[in-house]
């Protein structure tokens, strides 16, 4: 199914996994999968390493989460490195398992690529999204990223949210927003996607502090804060308590989302389990 019609006809849950490098990773996101499946989210989306590096891992565990478990899944597609040739290949992949949801984004170069081969045809997610509109209709149900906190290259808010106009123009269908941990910011951000015209669904990212040194870490490199007075709580304690209070503080964010309408909520995992269950069982 769409995710598109999803949101038309309801509030979503989803799960975000990324694929492992290692046997143990596997086993660990093999488990996380099979106990997350139990809550029925409407679809979960598999990402991509920066300039396509998990291409073959990202394509297996997509079919593997759809065939094994029946889930609604979505590929992540990045175009960062790629022409129209690398482009297609990708999407032969993904029809061949029948998966009909794609998120476009431009993604990370690789920290090897120079700076003279980062200028090709698709430097934007918008480019990706528009030749996949061009060239295969509506095949596909398009999804973009969106940034309560504004992208960390974009030159103002004002600029990223033209940014995200211009790849919805083009064909994004529906918009999920990096992790935040302020819902006043999410809120500020809805404000401006209002005045600037956008009507397209936004589903909320959602991350589960279960350590808070590895976030902030995170954070920093995405563009993404954590509220002082939550760093404060939770600096130095020990994993129990970081937990519990990251779970606390992660099921009064989603209640206030909830509470506003959000149109759905997108739990980024870590390709762990506890923390996401803890929060739904408290919320639903």
């Amino acid at each position: 199914m769409k995710i598109s019609d999803m949101l038309k006809a309801r509030r979503t849950v989803s799960f975000e996994f990324f694929p492992p490098k290692k046997e143990e990773g596997e086993n660990v996101l093999y488990e996380t999968i099979k106990e997350l499946v139990d809550y029925k989210p409407d679809f979960v989306s598999v990402t991509y390493g920066a300039g396509g590096s998990t291409q073959e891992k990202t394509v297996e565990w997509t079919t593997h989460i759809k065939k094994v478990h029946d889930l609604t899944t979505m590929m992540h597609l990045t175009c960062v490195a790629a022409d129209e040739e690398s482009i297609d290949k990708i999407t032969d992949a993904v029809d061949a398992i029948k998966v009909e949801n794609l998120l476009a984004l431009r993604g990370d170069y690789p920290t090897d690529m120079p700076a003279e081969q980062r200028n090709g045809k698709f430097r934007y997610a918008a480019d990706l999204v528009g030749y996949l509109r061009r060239k295969h209709g509506d095949k596909y149900c398009l999804g973009v990223a969106g940034y309560p906190e504004m992208h960390p290259e974009a030159p103002s808010m004002d600029a990223d949210i033209e940014n995200l106009k211009r790849k919805l123009d083009v064909g994004g269908d529906f918009i999920i927003t990096q992790l935040f941990f302020d819902n006043e910011l999410y809120f500020r951000y809805m404000d401006r996607l209002e005045k600037a015209g956008i009507t397209a669904p936004v589903v909320a990212g959602i991350m589960p502090i279960i350590n808070i040194a590895q976030v902030v870490k995170f954070t920093q490199m995405c563009g993404a804060t954590v509220p002082k007075f939550l760093v404060e709580k939770m600096d130095g304690k020990s994993e129990k308590n970081q937990f519990m209070t990251g779970v606390e503080y992660a099921v009064e964010q989603c209640r206030g989302l909830l509470a506003s309408g959000v149109s759905g909520l997108h739990f980024y995992t870590l390709n762990k389990h506890g923390a996401t269950e803890a929060v739904l069982d408290r919320i639903r």
